[in-house]
């Protein structure tokens, strides 16, 4: 028990502080994010800017700030869009099973061959580099993993005796699978989503760096540090406070998975 309420208690305080940052960061900031002030260029952390300055003079606390507030927005609404979409496919694909099955199996596996970044690159040559763009093009890429995952829940419940006890009583098939399937479905769902939060924040950071994300000035930690590559050896907090941000959130969101499996799942509860 007590691995798995330090991971809880870790990860929920970082992810906690990620919320109340974007919060807050969506009403105000120390500084306008946006501004451009060539007199205050490159400066170093002080009592007046704590993270320092970029190179047009920006707030880099102010900036990150409101890149919190895109990172969680961009990654809910991702893994919104997959949950979504995953569990309409993997419910229809598990319980009809035949020729239904095999063709959305088909599609779905032939996505799951690519990365889901080099999928999301292709899909955004077609959407263009936008907030929702990204959105979009991530939600694709993730969707056959929440759909495989679903499909196999589905099809290991779809003969049990409490699906065929429904039956028996005479329910549709409908009000089965969406009272009796889908409930069973959500514990591995939530540790799969709860993964998907931190590969989308991830993702749109490396995509933002690689200049297909949110377009500049809009800050995001992925475009900061792109932006704070070209200054790495005079101005070396432009990077360091990105890369920090990011790095916990991905730990925050990992040990709050951690601990959520071991919460949900039985096989882990029964090694306790």
């Amino acid at each position: 028990m007590r691995k798995l309420s330090y991971n809880a208690a870790i990860g929920g305080f970082l992810i906690g502080l990620l919320l109340v940052v974007a919060l807050i960061g969506a009403f105000w900031t120390p500084y306008d994010p946006l501004k451009l002030d060539f007199v205050a260029r490159l400066k170093p952390p002080s009592l007046a800017h704590w993270m320092g300055t970029d190179e047009f003079g920006r707030d880099v606390l102010s900036r990150i700030m409101v890149g919190a507030g895109a990172s969680v927005w961009i990654g809910t609404l991702t893994v919104t869009f997959t949950i979504v979409m995953g569990t309409l496919i993997g419910l229809v694909s598990g319980y009809t099973r035949g020729l239904t099955d095999g063709l959305i199996m088909a599609v779905n596996n032939a996505l799951l061959a690519f990365p889901g970044i080099l999928l999301a690159l292709g899909l955004l040559a077609v959407f263009g580099a936008n907030q929702y763009g990204i959105i979009f093009a991530l939600g694709i890429a993730y969707t056959p993993s929440m759909a495989r995952l679903v499909r196999g829940v589905v099809m290991t419940l779809r003969e049990a005796e409490f699906i065929e006890a429904s039956k028996l009583m005479g329910n549709s098939e409908f009000y089965t699978v969406f009272r009796h399937i889908l409930p069973n479905c959500l514990a591995p769902m939530s540790v799969l989503a709860t993964t998907m939060f931190g590969w989308a924040i991830l993702s749109e950071s490396a995509l933002s760096f690689l200049g297909l994300g949110v377009p500049p000035p809009a800050p995001t930690w992925g475009n900061m540090l792109a932006a704070g590559r070209p200054f790495i050896e005079q101005a070396v907090w432009l990077g360091v406070f990105p890369g920090l941000c990011i790095a916990l959130t991905l730990l925050g969101i990992n040990l709050l998975g951690d601990a959520l499996r071991d919460r949900l799942d039985p096989r882990m509860r029964g090694l306790k």
